[in-house]
């Protein structure tokens, strides 16, 4: 398996250049059978991507510790479904699985757009052969999976594809395991989220680029690029919110975002990503914004090689991040290789994508989707000055200064709160321009109930400003989302006499890019909210406990109750029992634990985390136990009451549900069509 895995690398490598040769050739040319011969290599490269995948996934599974991979990413005790999840659990396994994403997503791509972009076709196809090209040098070159295991004559081993000189190969009798952290399941599914949303961002760049390249800049390439960007939005929108999940289970320290560098490597193209569906909506509508939206869809690929390549170089500190590795000099030249490239190309077809259109009043449909895009391209970038500061620090002053949390609270903070602001004042604007009679109609019911729910926050729940102020915000959108809803339900019960539930199910129905839009704000503003609550309110204590004694926070009792220990195939588990009470109600026993793990190899792996929780709407109880003594007579914890924080995972729910609701049509379209208000299309 590992000599198929390794020569269905090289192929695959073999095959991508020949197709990217024929396809730039038959592009230019025009020649469709060199064309058809490009699209089948990418076939035929993603047939042979997806081979060596699988033989990896076959040595993982198996323990073949003869392959310096599995060696150091598995062990003989560990679970088959972690070993399965091992593929990305090290920088050559993920690189490997980037690859193997990005030929599923290709071929599907190409598969269904072939015949509707006859002339950019072949450019896309070179376009995403040449990032698999890119990662298949690195799989083959830099990070190969497929290394073995040999033992050197001076008794040291050494992992390489072929045996060097005086070596003979060594097959360890168990691996060192994978690192304990990985060794959740929301670490299964969640960087497979990831990977979807990331890699799915080449596919609306090949589209733009394969545009450019081939002079196809008629703005229905962005009505056709809408499910391509769609698709991987949803999927690193969930990425994002299980990752935040993992954190707050596993790693015990309270919060769910802590502005680390890879969790801001994926939230920046996320945000350029959200400012890209905005901006397509303006160029469909009035033919505006043509190179702002050539350059998003570019933007949001690079930020992921740039992301991918701060994450894998080894040249920032993070507990998600790899180790230092020579992968990072081919990032870096890829990164900046496909910048000046995308620049040459944009600024030799800059004076075909001039706007049809000139912007009419600043206070229009259009101006605020402009706003909204500038304040998402300033929050990634802003984030993304944040993370890259340390590296900057230190290549000009020898001193690596981290840029903590409060950095990105006081510039992002701000950014967001505008951005809800735009979210309800957005849709009930006008395309073109909006009369002052028309936005103080559209605008009465939004600021009164948001007026009324800063009333309520006042008198029965806080009087710290910064609360209040989001959260009255948070209403704005949510009275907003109400006005259009009811807007076109009655336009609809006006035109066919139908009862309010009909009329709304079939505006929604007929309308599902508009309301599914909303539905996506909607989810927005719940995580606003609960990231407000848990921000403003959380209750924290740090406490040790003798057996039997108790201690308060926010109204509750935790009482240490015991200890006990649980024997697992490759570690051991210290729990510790927690009676929570609240007055004279039982509220529950949370187990709290220590996971300790023990390399084959004798190296401490170090002890992990795995909080007890207790969450209902209004706040969650979290318990952490941080270690023991005397036999487990005195433990010590740290308590957490958190506010709202269920809103935050229920939120993503609706993120994910309302972009689905928007993008597969319920039924086909009435051909007789019925006035409703203009309203936005889903962000």
């Amino acid at each position: 398996m590992n000599d198929l895995g390794f020569i269905a690398l090289l192929l695959a490598l073999i095959v991508a250049i020949y197709g990217l040769v024929v396809s730039l050739i038959g592009g230019i040319r025009r020649d469709n059978a060199l064309s058809t011969s490009g699209r089948n290599a990418l076939f035929a490269t993603a047939g042979l991507v997806i081979i060596a995948t699988v033989a990896l996934w076959y040595l993982l599974i198996t323990n073949d510790f003869s392959n310096e991979y599995v060696a150091s990413h598995s062990e003989q005790n560990l679970p088959l479904f972690y070993r399965f999840s091992s593929l990305w659990g090290g920088q050559a396994g993920s690189l490997l699985f980037w690859g193997f994403i990005l030929a599923i997503y290709s071929s599907f791509f190409i598969a269904f757009e072939w015949r509707k972009q006859q002339q950019s076709g072949p450019f896309m196809v070179a376009v995403l052969l040449i990032v698999q090209i890119f990662f298949l040098i690195i799989s083959l070159f830099a990070a190969n999976p497929f290394n073995r295991l040999w033992l050197m004559p001076d008794g040291s081993t050494h992992g390489a594809l072929f045996r060097p000189d005086g070596a003979s190969l060594f097959i360890p009798a168990d691996g060192t395991g994978l690192n304990p952290l990985l060794q959740n399941y929301w670490m299964v599914i969640h960087p497979v989220a990831l990977y979807l949303g990331y890699v799915g961002l080449t596919l609306p760049m090949a589209m733009a680029v394969g545009a450019l390249m081939s002079g196809r800049l008629q703005d229905s390439w962005v009505k056709d690029v809408r499910p391509w960007i769609l698709i991987p939005w949803i999927f690193l929108t969930a990425g994002i919110i299980m990752g935040s999940q993992w954190a707050y289970i596993e790693l015990g320290w309270g919060g769910f975002w802590a502005w680390d560098p890879v969790e801001n490597a994926s939230f920046i193209p996320w945000l350029t990503g959200t400012a890209f569906l905005h901006s397509i909506m303006i160029q469909q509508q009035r033919g505006m914004l043509k190179v702002w939206n050539m350059v998003l869809a570019f933007l949001s690929f690079w930020l992921v090689i740039v992301g991918t390549f701060i994450t894998r170089s080894g040249i920032i500190d993070s507990v998600h991040a790899f180790a230092l590795s020579n992968v990072g000099p081919l990032f870096l030249g890829f990164t900046v290789g496909t910048f000046l490239g995308f620049l040459v190309l944009l600024w030799h077809r800059l004076p075909q994508l001039q706007s049809d259109s000139e912007l009419d009043s600043m206070l229009s449909r259009e101006s605020a989707f402009l706003y909204v895009n500038v304040l998402f391209v300033v929050a990634a970038f802003a984030t993304l000055f944040g993370t890259v500061f340390p590296i900057v620090s230190e290549g000009v002053t020898n001193t690596k200064i981290a840029v903590s949390t409060p950095y990105f609270n006081k510039v992002d903070g701000p950014i967001f709160l505008a951005l809800l602001i735009l979210m309800a004042v957005g849709p009930l604007l006008g395309w073109r321009r909006t009369s002052p009679e028309m936005l103080r109609r559209n605008l009465t019911f939004p600021i009164a109930f948001a007026l009324a729910v800063a009333v309520l926050l006042i008198m029965f729940a806080t009087r710290n400003w910064l609360p209040i102020l989001a959260w009255t915000v948070c209403a704005m959108v949510v009275g907003s989302i109400i006005w259009e809803y009811y807007r076109g339900a009655r336009a609809r019960r006006k035109s066919r006499g139908e009862s309010w539930p009909v009329a709304l199910g079939e505006v929604m129905t007929r309308n599902q890019r508009r309301y599914g839009g909303y539905i996506v704000h909607f989810g927005v503003v719940l995580i606003a909210v609960s990231v407000t609550g848990a921000t403003a309110f959380q209750h924290n204590l740090k406490s040790s406990l003798r057996l039997n004694e108790s201690t308060t926070l926010a109204g509750y009792t935790f009482t240490y109750t015991g200890l006990e220990q649980e024997n697992n195939s490759n570690h051991d588990a210290m729990i510790a029992s927690v009676l929570v009470e609240k007055g004279d109600k039982v509220i529950g026993t949370l187990t709290p634990r220590m996971n300790i793990y023990q390399a084959i190899s004798g190296r401490d792996m170090g002890p992990t985390t795995e909080v007890g929780l207790h969450t209902n709407p209004r706040e969650d109880v979290y318990v952490v136990f941080n270690g023991w003594e005397d036999g487990g007579q005195l433990a010590a914890f740290e308590f957490f009451v958190n506010p709202l924080m269920l809103w935050m995972w229920i939120g993503g729910l609706v993120m994910i549900f309302g972009t689905v609701f928007a993008l597969i049509p319920i039924r086909a379209r009435s051909a007789r069509r019925v006035s409703v208000p203009v309203a936005a299309q889903p962000a």
